[in-house]
């Protein structure tokens, strides 16, 4: 199972502004239960969608900036990039087939 790359400040604006599929990122954090809860279907959705959508994690405690810049005031949050734009956000730790409606919805 490919498990999803984790971005930095350092590396969260050029990630997204250069992909060329759309891309969720999840914003979560090592002491959250329901980040963790969420974090294996979140890998399965990586291998799952491989080549039509990039999915990436963020710890908003080593990447404030990029969790400011998002408004994250909760996690996890899980946020749909389109073109560069944010398209689509949920919180919470959902079950698959609702995030799947998610992605569908911006895969279109």
């Amino acid at each position: 199972m490919s498990k999803a790359p984790e971005l930095t400040d350092d590396n969260f604006q050029s990630t997204i502004a250069d992909a060329k599929t759309p891309v969720l990122v999840d914003f979560s954090a090592s002491w959250c239960g329901p980040c963790k809860a969420l974090a294996p279907t979140i890998d399965k959705l990586a291998a799952e969608y491989a080549g039509k959508l990039a999915v990436y994690k963020v710890d908003i405690d080593s990447a404030q900036e990029a969790s400011t810049d998002f408004n994250i005031s909760s996690v996890p949050t899980c946020v749909f990039f389109k073109n560069g734009k944010e398209a689509d956000r949920f919180t919470g730790a959902l079950d698959m087939r609702t995030i799947k409606t998610h992605i569908e919805k911006v895969l279109k």
